[in-house]
């Protein structure tokens, strides 16, 4: 298992025969580029090879016609320490979610710690720790964004803005603690976005125990910068109340895995006949007590553009760019001064599609040959996918 405590420079990175890029913009989801240079973990410039300076090179990568995708952004995770997960048991989670693309995790709350206090002292030392932990420790390379509070009744506004001041910049799922009445939800996520906290309500019915019915009505008063698990976590509400939702509010539409897989679709149809298909983000809601799902976020991908009949090529902006913009994130985009957070994908071994694209509008999932984050290769040909037709190898710089 992959430990990373520390982040190294990569210095001049770059990146060449690149056979399509995927920008993660949702209004121009593919560039006319074979190149990207990095320096130091950042993009500095996308380009037609002869238009770039590749010149000085610690690391030239040859991605042999091969996708290079922005990172994988999981925006829906519940985490609890390092890099083991109580609700399974498990170890090496996160670095094995590395090994499906995912690049960045956002934590919906650390509600499966294992005497979780649910005392406004204790909510606030927990998010306050949780939030160092991650900053300072990222398994498999994975950025953590965790310490996301549990509401509990009794909260005030300078709790709000301790937290704030301290670094916490989430607020875990509205509804998995005592607060899920509409009027005591707003209230407190109107105090934290004043401090510039962002907050997810859960929607749909209970997932654990403490949980509760949170209905289109509830979700609709709180007005949470995310509808989380808009298609349930696992119970999801009525399809007309969740087309409802879409249409009413103009916060974020998350779409998670570990959802009713019907409503997903349901869902990102509505949002693209509404013309708003940049709120649609993707999350797996896990761990859960349906596991762990490595390859989650590229199942979702692969499950909307194949059933929705949504382009892959956008489907995969709804888990980067989307998410990045969403989320106020340094990622998820290709493009100059960003984070260089990149999945190298090809067509799986023997998938009946002709490109990737097609492959995955026809519902298999892409094959992963590199991982990199912040300008660093994390791992080679992924232990999870199935094997890509072509990888991408580090060749020694001329």
């Amino acid at each position: 298992m992959a430990e990373t405590t520390t982040v190294g420079k990569s210095g001049k990175v770059v990146i060449r025969n690149v056979g399509l890029i995927l920008s993660g913009d949702i209004d121009k989801p593919v560039l006319d580029a074979d190149t990207i240079i990095i320096d130091d973990g950042v993009i500095i410039a996308v380009g037609k090879a002869s238009n770039c300076d590749a010149e000085g090179a610690r690391t030239v990568i040859d991605a042999r016609r091969t996708c290079v995708c922005p990172g994988l952004i999981d925006s829906h995770v519940h985490p609890v320490f390092g890099d083991w997960t109580p609700r399974q048991n498990q170890l090496g989670w996160i670095d094995s979610t590395m090994n499906g693309g995912v690049t960045t995790m956002i934590s919906a709350g650390e509600v499966h710690l294992p005497g979780r206090p649910k005392d406004i002292v204790g909510v606030k030392a927990l998010a306050i720790t949780a939030q160092r932990a991650f900053d300072n420790f990222r398994p498999g390379g994975v950025k953590v964004l965790a310490g996301a509070p549990v509401l509990e009744k009794g909260m005030v506004e300078q709790d709000f803005k301790d937290m704030a001041e301290a670094g916490v910049k989430l607020l875990g799922e509205v509804g998995l603690g005592s607060v899920k009445a509409g009027y005591e939800a707003q209230q407190m996520v109107a105090w934290a976005r004043k401090y510039g906290i962002q907050s997810t309500i859960h929607t749909g019915g209970p997932s654990i125990p403490g949980s509760g019915l949170i209905d289109k009505d509830v979700v609709l008063e709180a007005d949470a910068d995310i509808i989380g698990h808009i298609n349930g976590g696992h119970t999801a509400l009525p399809e007309s109340h969740v087309c409802e939702l879409c249409e009413r509010s103009s916060r974020a539409i998350e779409v998670v895995h570990n959802g009713n897989e019907k409503i997903a679709i349901a869902a990102a149809k509505a949002a693209i006949q509404l013309k708003c298909p940049h709120r649609i983000i993707l999350g797996t809601d896990g761990p859960a007590g349906s596991g762990v799902q490595p390859l989650g976020i590229l199942r979702m991908v692969a499950m909307l553009s194949s059933l929705a009949g949504i382009p892959a090529e956008e489907a995969f902006c709804f888990a980067t760019g989307n998410t990045a913009r969403m989320r106020n994130l340094n990622c998820g985009l290709v493009e100059a001064g960003r984070a260089a957070d990149f999945v190298f994908m090809d067509r799986a071994q023997h998938t009946a599609g002709r490109t990737l694209l097609e492959s995955v509008q026809l519902g298999d999932i892409p094959g992963i040959g590199m991982v990199m984050i912040d300008g660093i290769v994390r791992c080679g040909r992924s232990r999870n996918t199935p094997p890509a037709t072509e990888i991408p190898v580090v060749v020694e710089p001329h």
